[in-house]
C-alpha cells in the first residue's frame, strides 16, 4: 500500500518544521537574534537602506561578511571589490561545508539537493547542525537542515530591521556590545562541546596563543595563524599519545 500525496507532504513537512521550530528556539538563535541588531544599526549608521540591509542579510547570510561588505562600500570600495572582500571572508566556512555536508548526503543525493544547506552554512548553523542532526534520520536530515537554516535567516532578517529601525535609540557602545555575543556563545558552545583532550586543548591552546601572535606578530591574518599553529601542536601531541 503507497502512501496518498497529502501523507508524502505531511512526511517531508514534518523534519522542516522540526528544523524549523529548533531555530527559533535555539539559545545560539537569541546570540543571533542580538548580533544582527547590532548590524542592522551599524547598516543604519552607514547610510544604507532598510530594504537593502536586510537583503544583505538574506543573500550574505554572515554578520563578519556583512560587516567586511557595508565597511568597504561605506569606505567608498567599488562593488567589485566589496565582493572580492566578502568572497576571501567567507573561505572560512569552506572547511565548515566540507565536514557537515556529507552528514546529508544519500546515494541519490544531488548537487542541486545540497545547495541551500551548504548556504545556509554558517557558524550558528554548523554548530547547531552538528549538535541536532545525530537525531534525525538520515533520508529527513536535509529538509531538517533547511527548515533549521531558513528559520536563522528569518530571525536575522528580522533582527537587522530591528536594530536598522532602533538606530537612532541604541547607544553606540550597545550596538558594538551585541556584535560580540555570537562569537561569545560560539566560545561557550565549542567549550561545553568538546568532550575529548584533543578538542578542549586545540581550543585552549588557541586562546592562549592567539593575543600572543596578535600583539607580538602582527601577521595581517592572526585568528587564521593561531588556529593553525594550536591545531597542529594539538594534533603532534596526540599523535604521540597515541603511539606510547
Amino acid at each position: 500500500m503507497t502512501d496518498t500525496p497529502e501523507i508524502s507532504e505531511t512526511l517531508v513537512a514534518r523534519p522542516f518544521a522540526r528544523g524549523l521550530l529548533s531555530a527559533l528556539t535555539s539559545i545560539l538563535g537569541a546570540a543571533l537574534f542580538a548580533t544582527f541588531v547590532g548590524l542592522g544599526a551599524l547598516a543604519h549608521d552607514a547610510g544604507f537602506s532598510m530594504g537593502w540591509t536586510i537583503a544583505s542579510t538574506a543573500l550574505v547570510w554572515a554578520a563578519p561578511a556583512q560587516i567586511v561588505l557595508i565597511s568597504s562600500l561605506h569606505a567608498g570600495a567599488s562593488v567589485f571589490e566589496a565582493a572580492v572582500a566578502v568572497t576571501l571572508s567567507a573561505i572560512r566556512l569552506l572547511p565548515m561545508v566540507v565536514a557537515l555536508l556529507p552528514m546529508m548526503r544519500m546515494p541519490k543525493t544531488t548537487l542541486r539537493d545540497l545547495a541551500l544547506p551548504a548556504h545556509f552554512t554558517a557558524v550558528t548553523f554548523w554548530v547547531e547542525s552538528f549538535r541536532l542532526l545525530a537525531e534525525v534520520p538520515r533520508e529527513q536530515r536535509i529538509t531538517f537542515a533547511n527548515g533549521l537554516g531558513l528559520g536563522f535567516v528569518m530571525l536575522s532578517m528580522v533582527a537587522t530591521g530591528v536594530g536598522f529601525v532602533l538606530a537612532g535609540q541604541l547607544p553606540s557602545l550597545f550596538a558594538a556590545g551585541v556584535l560580540s555575543l555570537t562569537p561569545l556563545v560560539f566560545l561557550l558552545s565549542t567549550l561545553d562541546n568538546g568532550k575529548s583532550f584533543v578538542d578542549r586543548m586545540g581550543l585552549g591552546l588557541g586562546l592562549v596563543l592567539f593575543p600572543l601572535i596578535s600583539t607580538y606578530v602582527h601577521t595581517g591574518f592572526d585568528i587564521l595563524v593561531s588556529g593553525l599553529v594550536a591545531g597542529t601542536i594539538t594534533y603532534g601531541i596526540h599523535r604521540w599519545r597515541v603511539r606510547r
